[in-house]
């Protein structure tokens, strides 16, 4: 039998940095089994850096074919990917890095070579966006280029490109896509086609969109056995417990299954209890990452919860003298269609079921269609039951003096097939656009000849401060996927994407130059505009 138990508190801030364990985890754990004490220990700030799986540095050549009507006819993809010291995910990431590029719009022939190295430099893994965020920015300044080389408006040329139904080119399988519609909502709400390359020098607009997976096809333990599942148990006094082995880092996964099993039983969020990530109580899941959430442990809640609702319907059909499919729940109480003067409370029905079919409780558990994917090798790496589609636009203002570029404001709009949770998506929305204005802008790991940190503190390393957020637009996007859980997909890794390539676009429209290194710093931004007037000025 197992000999420890691990009961993991709410955890804010992963974003991929904890989807694998650190030393210092280890450790803890041994000396708490051979003192038999508990053990904290605690990184410096600068342990920290030094320890972290932050994002892969990437150096990618992009070679793209267009017709002049603006038809993409190849992509040949090469990446050279810096892994730090250690494996760590890397494998993953070095076929994302070409997986997860041929959605949204792409072209019908794709080659990509991927390599990552080991570098005497502290480990990367995965981080919010995994192995697909550099790439997307590379390949989105890719598209605006072309774009400007056939005299066409960036988002048509999207538009005319856009994979919208059946496979793409490498394999994957689309079940619901809510593109188009994004490209519409962010082009009218920015004003795009009345304000893009008129705003004066050193304003400018420019946009960007993207794809991401809804939890992956292949489980990070590979094994034959469900991905995520909970456990229902339902108290007579109308309380019901979910057991799930999610982990709650944010996120919202506790709320998010509450919110799906207090509506499909018509009972109050405030009746549903979540009790998660305790090895000893709940069932197995695999974890959070991969945006697998929603959608894997959002599907096992409600096959859990259905079964209750089926033993519910069944009693209330008795008392009311309906057809059990005529039961709907509502507001506290089960009703039946054209009888909802009569309907019944949820505790009270409970309590008819438990008299008739003993304690009640259930299991349900999720595990994603068995072929999913291309044949070949890593075929499977990237295949989702669902995937997320997101564009975005972006207004920058750059100082031509300092060099100094400022994120106005940022459309979002995300496709993230119904919204459970509307609050929850925006907030979702909000911090990915938060996180791609900060790595566009600021953030920067620089390891010097010594292998020492250059800034391993919040004070060198910066971040945005709360001052510094743009305005940001939320638009939520639903296609509702017909796998999903009641329709829904992800939204915690995709509305990132595409935020990076939208600034780099915008510069472009405002001074005129291409970035294509991050960040986009003062200093990078007055060197491409003196090299811009130099060429100028030799002309």
């Amino acid at each position: 039998p197992p000999k420890s138990r691990l009961i993991k508190p709410p955890v804010g801030g992963a974003f991929g940095g904890k989807s694998e364990p650190f030393a210092l985890e280890f450790a803890a754990a041994k000396l708490a089994i051979v003192t038999g004490r508990p053990v904290k220990i605690l990184y410096t700030r600068e342990e920290e850096f030094y320890a972290h799986r932050g994002r892969h540095p990437m150096a990618m050549r992009y070679v793209v074919g267009a017709n002049a009507d603006g038809k993409l006819t190849a992509v040949d993809a090469k990446t050279r990917i810096d892994g730090g010291a250690y494996s760590s995910f890397g494998l993953v990431t070095t076929y994302y890095s070409g997986q997860l590029l041929t959605l949204p719009s792409f072209a019908p022939h794709y080659r990509f070579s991927s390599t990552r190295y080991f570098t005497n430099k502290p480990p990367c893994g995965p981080k919010r966006g995994h192995g697909s965020v550099q790439p997307r920015f590379a390949f989105e300044s890719m598209l605006d280029r072309l774009a400007v080389r056939l005299d066409m408006d960036p988002i048509e040329l999207r538009r005319r490109n856009a994979v919208t139904e059946g496979q793409t080119v490498n394999g994957f399988r689309v079940t619901s896509n809510g593109y188009l519609e994004c490209l519409a909502r962010v082009e009218e709400a920015s004003g795009w086609k009345d304000r893009r390359g008129k705003l004066g020098f050193g304003r400018g607009l420019g946009m960007a969109s993207s794809a991401y997976i809804s939890g992956t096809n292949y489980p990070i333990y590979p094994n034959e056995m469900p991905q995520s599942a909970v456990q229902l148990k339902v108290d007579r006094s109308g309380v019901v417990t979910v057991f799930n082995g999610a982990s709650e880092i944010g996120q919202g996964t506790d709320t998010l299954l509450a919110t799906l099993v207090a509506d499909e039983l018509g009972l109050d969020l405030g009746a549903v209890r979540v009790v998660s990530a305790d090895t000893d109580l709940c069932p197995v899941d695999l974890g959070a990452y991969s945006s697998r959430g929603t959608f894997m442990n959002g599907n096992a809640a409600l096959a859990a919860a259905r079964q209750i609702k089926e033993k519910l319907a069944a009693v209330v059909a008795d008392e009311l003298g309906v057809h059990p499919k005529d039961v709907f729940a509502s507001r506290g109480a089960l009703c039946a269609v054209g009888r909802e003067a009569q309907a019944i409370a949820v505790t009270d029905a409970i309590q008819l079921a438990e008299a008739r079919f003993g304690t009640l409780g259930a299991t349900g558990w999720y595990k994603s269609p068995p072929k999913l994917g291309g044949d070949y090798r890593g075929g499977t790496i990237g295949a989702s039951p669902a995937y997320s589609f997101t564009a975005h636009v972006a207004e920058v203002e750059v100082d031509p003096q300092t060099g100094i570029a400022t994120v106005v404001k940022v459309w979002c709009a995300h496709d993230c097939g119904r919204a459970l949770y509307p609050s929850l998506v925006e907030g979702q929305i909000e911090g990915s656009v938060y996180m791609g204005v900060a790595e566009a802008l600021l953030e920067e790991h620089v390891i010097d000849e010594r292998g020492l940190h250059r800034g391993p503190n919040l004070l060198d390393y910066r971040i945005p401060t709360s001052l510094d957020v743009p305005d940001i637009v939320s638009f939520l996007v639903e296609s509702h996927d017909p796998e999903g859980p009641l329709g829904a997909k992800e939204a915690g890794e995709g509305p990132l994407h595409s935020s990076i390539p939208a600034v780099a676009n915008a510069i472009f429209d405002a001074v005129g130059v291409r970035l294509d290194r991050l960040p986009f710093s003062p200093g990078r931004i007055l060197s491409a505009l003196r090299r811009a007037q130099a060429t100028e000025g030799r002309s």
